[in-house]
């Protein structure tokens, strides 16, 4: 089936299976690998994009309820990589193994856009969402704190 949406702000409609997952859409119909796999299951929040400015586990997501809305992966965040975030990110060296960076940084742009200074509860409640397996908590606090303005952190 065609599936018409809006992906990074320009219009696509790949033919597709309905069933097909987002995730799956993206990376291997799409060519956009910046999207991890990471459990399958919505668990881990490596696939994290956003759907209607929701952040989503594209894991979990057919790819028919798509149809007519709008998609935004770690590639459509910023044209040149200069999102507050992917500063924040780069300039705090917040990766390590960097695999669930791309859903950490769409899970945080969800975030500040709802919270453009969020509180230490609002942070916390974000990074319980989003396995980090190298532990990278600490920086993943601080780039939020920069990219928010706040230099102390939250």
């Amino acid at each position: 089936m065609r599936i018409a949406f809006e992906l990074n702000g320009e219009p696509v409609d790949p033919d597709v299976d309905g069933d097909m997952p987002l995730l799956w859409l993206l990376r291997d119909v799409l060519d956009l690998t910046g999207t991890k796999y990471g459990c399958g299951a919505g668990l881990c929040g490596a696939c994290t994009v956003h759907l209607d400015d929701e952040p989503v586990r594209a894991c979990q997501v057919p790819a028919r309820e798509v149809e007519g809305r709008r998609v935004r992966s770690i590639e459509g965040l910023s044209v040149d990589g200069d999102h507050p975030l992917q500063r924040a990110w780069v300039e705090l060296q917040v990766p390590q193994c960097g695999y669930c960076q791309s859903g950490q940084i769409m899970a945080a742009a969800a975030l500040l856009a709802r919270h453009p200074r969020p509180t230490p509860g609002q942070v916390d409640a974000f990074l319980s969402g989003n396995l980090c397996r190298c532990g990278t908590y600490p920086r993943l606090r601080a780039a939020l704190a920069r990219a928010s303005g706040e230099r102390d952190g939250p």
